[in-house]
């Protein structure tokens, strides 16, 4: 059976992640590939059979992944007196956390209250603003030349996993040849949680700001748990409606991506290899 393998672009590098081992592969100042490699918590296994829970467990699981994976990659890019520590990583995330919060749910929300009182009408502005926000933030931060490197790093992700599951041998030319777009990634998630949460608070209303924003917060592992289902069950490509709906998240890939040059994709094999 084919074994599925995900992944995440870090500092300078990229981690991939099997059921079973976790790979963290960056290349160094001194341009040398330096690799981690981890056993992977078997707790998300035991859900994997569990619908909706399994993709919460999986999500949290990630989470602290790829927050580890980039601490690590972050701190070989410098010296040690240098090196950021836990707690310094922590308060960075949780302070990106609020801004995400007040950017994509509070000022949504508020935007909103200007549209009408009707429900629907609300929440389709609500949504349409946080897409609007969400892409404008994405296109904003690709601009910069650190991001750019990072993106150049999540294709090699991306072309490596389509490599390996078109069946070709991880070499530099067949890896450089797959696309930089994957059905599975993270940005294509994204955007199938702003349209489920569109349809969601649709059914839901309150006539009160506060418990508009409140509901947002709290039903947030719902609304992941409910995309991580869509975008699995996408991923098989069983339904083709469900293929069209997802195609702009796809199409934000072409923000969130970029054409690695060769190191980039070894760096990537690299970290593939290990956890295979």
């Amino acid at each position: 059976m084919k074994t599925y393998i995900g992944g995440q672009a870090v500092i300078e590098g990229v981690m991939m992640a099997s059921r079973k081992k976790i790979a963290v592969a960056v290349r160094t100042p001194k341009k040398k590939i330096k690799l981690k490699i981890e056993k992977r918590s078997p707790v998300a296994e035991r859900f994997r059979k569990t619908p909706l829970l399994r993709g919460l467990v999986s999500l949290f699981e990630m989470l602290v992944i790829g927050t580890k994976a980039l601490n690590w990659s972050s701190n070989q890019q410098l010296e040690t007196d240098e090196q950021l520590s836990s707690w310094a990583m922590t308060l960075t995330l949780l302070f990106s956390l609020g801004l995400a919060i007040g950017l994509f749910i509070a000022l949504p929300l508020w935007l909103s209250g200007f549209a009408s009182d009707n429900r629907i009408i609300f929440n389709l502005v609500d949504g349409f603003w946080r897409i609007v926000l969400f892409v404008g933030y994405l296109y904003l931060i690709s601009r910069s030349k650190e991001i750019q490197r990072v993106f150049q790093y999540h294709g090699a992700e991306h072309k490596t996993i389509n490599c390996y599951e078109q069946q070709k041998p991880l070499t530099i030319k067949n890896v450089q040849k797959c696309s930089t777009i994957h059905p599975r990634c993270g940005t294509s998630f994204t955007f199938i949680v702003l349209i489920i949460s569109i349809l969601l608070f649709s059914l839901i209303w309150s006539d009160y700001w506060y418990i508009k924003f409140l509901e947002r917060i709290v039903l947030i592992p719902v609304i992941a748990a409910v995309g991580y289902e869509v975008l699995r069950y996408n991923a098989t490509g069983k339904s083709k409606l469900l293929q069209w709906l997802t195609i702009p998240g796809l199409w934000l890939q072409k923000i969130t991506t970029r054409e690695p040059d060769d190191d980039m994709v070894k760096v990537a094999v690299k970290a593939f290899n290990a956890v295979k």
